[in-house]
């Protein structure tokens, strides 16, 4: 990946970090915690991994994405709508009656939204039925799902794993949001779910640890994923919840709390002034 390619990737999952907290101001409610650290990885694979066309979301050989830990639904859509899935103006709706961006994902309303999910722990169950439809309909189709780490307490999550490492899904690949915090605070003092790569490795993964906010580090991982045989692959990706909104970083309090006027106003200031730094690099850079 070259600096400018990834200055434009900044720059994307800047705009998506913005649609978040314009999403969840909108609402006065929703998740922008566990959005923000996902921003990253959302962008990365929207924007240059996923074998997706915005104009055809129903495309039968598309990559296909589960949102497992569907509270963070804002950034799914942020992501979706600067992808060019429906009108950014649309995610100031978030949660309101009659639009279609619901507090979770809803497949049947919003474009490119491929599983409606939820309830913890059901996404990747849903994400390995894919995988393995792939398989018996013979498609190449490659199917992404992301887990919080507070999600990884469900039983049903292990037993997904279970049946990914016996179907041998090496078209599956697991993402697992790991910030640390969950709503109740820290994962480890509410019910810990490490040691996390080593009971992934123990039901068979191939898994990556990784700092979920460098997209070199995000391209290799991704990229072993997509080459791997015989096995599914897990990503641990390390990341900050409420990334680059100072305020929100490392609060398990901004789980599930939206912004208020002040902290709106606040919040997307920051953001629109690392905007700017990267467009006037990425613009110095070109000269």
């Amino acid at each position: 990946m070259t600096n400018s390619e990834k200055r434009e990737l900044q720059i994307l999952a800047c705009k998506v970090r913005m649609g978040i907290i314009e999403a969840t101001h909108g609402a006065r409610s929703g998740h922008p915690g566990g959005s923000l650290s996902a921003a990253d990885m959302l962008t990365y694979l929207y924007f240059r991994e996923m074998n997706i066309d915005p104009s055809q979301p129903r495309l039968e050989n598309r990559d296909r994405f589960v949102l497992s830990k569907g509270h963070s639904a804002p950034g799914l859509y942020s992501v979706l709508a600067h992808r060019g899935f429906f009108s950014v103006e649309e995610l100031p709706t978030l949660r309101h009656a009659g639009s279609a961006l619901q507090g979770h994902p809803n497949m049947n309303t919003v474009p490119g939204v491929d599983m409606s999910t939820g309830s913890l722990g059901q996404g990747i169950s849903c994400a390995c039925g894919m995988a393995l439809g792939a398989r018996h309909q013979r498609k190449d189709f490659r199917v992404y799902t992301l887990l919080g780490d507070g999600e990884l307490q469900e039983g049903q999550v292990w037993e997904a794993c279970m049946l990914a490492h016996h179907y041998k899904l090496n078209n599956l690949c697991v993402i697992i949001d790991n910030n640390g915090l969950q709503i109740d605070g820290r994962i480890e003092t509410v019910m810990s779910p490490y040691p996390i790569v080593d009971k992934l490795a123990a039901f068979g993964f191939h898994v990556e640890i990784i700092n979920g906010h460098d997209f070199d580090q995000i391209e290799e991982a991704l990229g072993i994923a997509r080459n791997l045989k015989n096995r599914p692959t897990a990503i641990v990706m390390k990341t900050i919840k409420g990334k680059d909104v100072s305020f929100m970083e490392n609060k398990a309090g901004w789980h599930g709390k939206a912004p208020n006027d002040e902290e709106y106003a606040m919040a997307m200031d920051a953001l629109k002034r690392r905007l700017f730094e990267l467009e006037k690099d990425q613009w110095n850079s070109k000269q």
